[in-house]
């Protein structure tokens, strides 16, 4: 019975410990994320950007060069 208790706890122990490992991995993995969404929406603001500068651009291209 003893050692049937002492198994029990191992596991509940164990159990504990997966539970706060994968705790603090899905919190990294919320930041990465998070700074990832940043990033992607910095490049399309850039990307906006050069789309407008480019387009302006060609606007101002005489039409024999077109």
């Amino acid at each position: 019975m003893d050692a049937d208790l002492k198994a029990l706890e191992e596991k509940i122990t164990q159990l504990v410990q997966l539970c706060q490992s994968m705790r603090e991995d899905n919190h990294d993995l919320r930041q990465m994320l998070a700074l990832a969404q940043d990033a992607e929406r910095q490049l399309k603001a850039r990307m906006q950007q050069a789309q407008v500068r480019i387009e302006n651009i060609i606007d101002r291209l005489p039409e024999d060069v077109l």
